[in-house]
């Protein structure tokens, strides 16, 4: 799938660079979820939890329509996120 750099809005966190941003989506083991929240679910937000080439984790808040992604958000992981991460990089190397 090809990135969508070229229009706002995009709100990037200092610490984290667009080639990580993809990196983070190529991740093997990336977490893909579906908003629990009717105002993200109404405007077809996802959120995309992946590390990048260095292993630095990257959350993302983005859209698609299936050809494109467009990342609006994009941070590094907060120590929960982090939990929850490798609680499912676990679950996946076990089974």
């Amino acid at each position: 799938m090809e990135f969508n750099w070229n229009t706002p809005p995009f709100n990037l966190d200092p610490s984290v660079t667009l080639q990580g941003i993809e990196e983070s989506f190529e991740d093997p083991f990336a977490v893909r979820l579906l908003p629990d929240s009717p105002r993200f679910s109404a405007q077809n937000r996802f959120f995309n939890l992946g590390l990048d080439a260095g292993g630095a984790g990257v959350f993302s808040v983005y859209k698609t329509n299936g050809k494109q992604l467009k990342v609006i958000f994009a941070r590094r992981f907060e120590p929960e996120e982090q939990v929850f991460y490798q609680r499912k990089l676990n679950q996946a190397v076990t089974h």
